[in-house]
């Protein structure tokens, strides 16, 4: 007896397992946020769990392929200010990891899947989330193409959870920009983005607290004082 044991039709499209992130050449300046760290989802997240949707319509003005092959391409192109992303120059590939800095926190991501009209990332340890996140665009018959940022996300550690509604409110500005950003450059200015934010489980995740060793903001203000002290120390001399 023989199982037939072929991969998926999509099996190209998902990144290989990775036990510790590697950032990209050239990006080695921004790594220190996501370099050697673990992939944390939702469920190595602390916070309550949260499913936050933003769409935009764009009727007929570009095809679900055209849009996602933009996006993809310029990714860190369409965020609003307070944003950068330091992504490979070439379109996000599944497997790509790429640093960023948002809210004044470098930390990064890892691209898990990526075809002609969807891309999904998930976050790494010390992130403020442990998240995942699928960008993707679709034909709709009363719509026409409609794009989408959907997320399934918990704040990272305690200290990222005092700190939800603030971050409820930035994230939400940030990805409502990111939307109507993407809209405008496939010719609809003046697009309107929708959102709904449902809290899907309120419970706290208490085996997950020691995230906040990781903090990605202690981090970051780490590296930044001991950048600062070494540069002096090199005046000095």
């Amino acid at each position: 007896m023989t199982s037939d044991r072929r991969p998926p039709r999509d099996a190209g499209n998902w990144a290989q397992r990775v036990d510790r992130l590697t950032a990209p050449d050239g990006a080695e300046a921004h790594a220190f946020g996501v370099e050697g760290r673990r992939v944390a989802g939702p469920q190595q997240g602390f916070g309550a769990l949260w499913d936050r949707d933003f769409t935009v319509a764009l009727g007929d003005a570009a095809t679900p392929a055209q849009v996602i092959a933009d996006w993809r391409a310029r990714f860190g192109d369409f965020w609003p200010r307070g944003g950068t992303f330091y992504g490979a120059i070439t379109a996000l590939e599944a497997g790509d990891v790429a640093p960023l800095t948002a809210g004044g926190v470098t930390t990064g991501i890892l691209v898990i899947y990526a075809d002609e009209t969807s891309f999904s990332f998930m976050t790494p340890e010390g992130h403020m989330f442990g998240g995942l996140n699928t960008f993707s665009a679709e034909h709709t018959e009363d719509r026409g193409t409609v794009v989408r940022i959907r997320m399934l996300v918990r704040t990272a550690d305690p200290s990222w959870e005092l700190l939800w509604p603030v971050l409820k409110a930035s994230e939400g500005r940030f990805w409502r920009a990111t939307l109507a950003n993407v809209a405008a450059a496939n010719g609809v200015p003046d697009a309107v983005v929708e959102e709904a934010t449902v809290c899907v489980d309120r419970g706290r995740l208490w085996r997950n607290w020691r995230n906040v060793f990781r903090n990605g903001a202690l981090v970051t203000l780490a590296h930044v004082v001991g950048r600062r002290s070494r540069a002096r120390r090199g005046g000095d001399r």
